[in-house]
């Protein structure tokens, strides 16, 4: 068995355990990591790709991916034939991925500021990556923001609102640097 079947095996293993939802024909190369809080839930589409290994993606990964749930009322929906690469989501409201979705190596996405005992922050806010989506490397998206079909976020960008579809978004905070044509749209339909 190689690296990557034993990686799925695995990770197929872990995902009963922790009483994930993981779609047929999903694959792993190093091994994922789930925390599925009681009563939450995390629904994982097929064909979807796991990347956890230093040497699964060149660019470098420097962190398995890891899905957790926070609280009972947190889910995870992620579509069919995403990709991710060393990617941490963790939800304490919820947290949509529409299909065909790539997310580049240490990618974040969250929907909670983590620290809800303390008075500074603010509620759970839910995330939305609608299809077709692609995230560069090292891209931070943070709660309440949702990103529409086909944007493109730049490697580094820090997303703290809400980005349209269609467009290539960049910075720190993420903003709309331009609009991209229909014919531009790279991933499968």
């Amino acid at each position: 068995m190689g690296r990557r079947q034993w990686s799925t095996f695995c990770m197929r293993l872990l995902a009963s355990w922790w009483g994930v939802d993981l779609g047929k024909d999903c694959l792993a190369y190093g091994l994922p990591r789930f925390r599925r809080y009681p009563r939450s839930r995390i629904i994982i589409g097929p064909a979807c790709e796991f990347n956890s290994s230093a040497a699964s993606n060149l660019i470098g990964v420097n962190r398995p991916c890891i899905l957790s749930t926070l609280s009972d009322r947190a889910k995870i929906q992620i579509g069919s034939n995403c990709g991710f690469s060393g990617t941490v989501i963790g939800c304490s409201d919820t947290i949509l991925i529409g299909d065909n979705v790539r997310c580049g190596a240490n990618t974040l996405i969250t929907d909670t500021d983590w620290h809800t005992d303390d008075p500074r922050t603010n509620l759970d806010t839910p995330v939305l990556l609608e299809k077709n989506v692609w995230l560069g490397v090292n891209v931070i998206i943070l709660k309440g923001v949702s990103v529409g079909e086909n944007t493109l976020v730049a490697a580094g960008s820090v997303v703290t609102r809400t980005l349209p579809s269609n467009v290539i978004a960049g910075g720190n905070p993420a903003k709309v640097l331009r609009t991209i044509s229909p014919t531009q749209q790279g991933a499968k339909q």
